[in-house]
């Protein structure tokens, strides 16, 4: 199996024993031994065991706890974060290609202004949120409902038959950011609104494709979520 070891990096990685700790009925652990893994047909099994000291249990998690920290490295500025489990980062706005396939707007392509937007890949799931500011967020910068159609509320994307990668770190952000654009967009999803547009966002997306906001992405439609970068961060947005 792959592992990711931290920020940018990845390993391949056996299993090579494993600890069995015994507990009490009220869930106190009061004894442990080790196994080595064995291999019989490249199919591991867990072999005989011996009792595990103190002092080797120390050792052990000691070691593993100085493999899985993340290693420090240059950070692009557009990370705005990143833990042993997800990644956080800012998107400049732009024009990017959007693909349409719904019976409201048909099949459908073009080139179109974009805000800015925060993603977040967790292995909870895949999340965007906009921005009224154009340059890099800071921990206060308030979110937006991201303007798409496939995201839930709370910033979740529905990830559907897009191909995103498997690893959650910096190296594979252009590929998590290809995974989102380059789908088509199918049905809002259900939950609140996503754009302030008075006729609706198949109206607003039905504008965009036919070049109505060509020069710029119409900020003052966002719908502000009353959470912060900081919050998102932080895991204090809602489920």
């Amino acid at each position: 199996m792959k592992l990711n070891l931290g920020p940018g990096s990845g390993a391949h990685v056996v299993a090579s024993c494993a600890i069995v700790l015994y507990a009490q009925e009220g869930g106190q652990t009061v004894y442990g031994t080790v196994h080595p893994i064995q291999r019989d047909d490249d199919r591991p099994s867990i072999g005989a065991g011996r009792p595990i000291d103190r002092a080797a249990l120390l050792s052990c998690l000691n070691e593993l706890a100085a493999n899985t920290a993340p290693r420090a490295e240059f950070l692009p500025e557009t990370v705005l974060a990143v833990s042993q489990s997800s990644i956080t980062w800012w998107c400049r706005p732009g024009l990017r290609r959007v693909f349409f396939d719904c019976r409201e707007l048909g099949k459908r392509t073009a080139i179109v202004p974009h805000p800015s937007l925060v993603f977040h890949a967790a292995p909870t799931g895949f999340s965007v949120f906009a921005l009224r500011e154009d340059s890099r967020p800071n921990p206060d910068s308030t979110l937006h409902e991201p303007p798409y159609f496939n995201t839930w509320d709370w910033g979740k994307i529905c990830i559907g038959t897009a191909h995103v990668p498997k690893r959650i770190d910096i190296a594979s952000i252009a590929g998590w950011e290809s995974g989102f654009f380059e789908s088509a967009f199918t049905h809002p999803n259900h939950g609140g609104k996503r754009i302030n547009h008075p006729k609706g966002e198949f109206a607003f997306w039905q504008a965009m494709l036919d070049g109505q906001y060509a020069d710029a992405f119409p900020k003052d439609l966002l719908i502000p979520m009353n959470k912060t970068v900081g919050d998102l961060i932080g895991g204090k947005l809602g489920a």
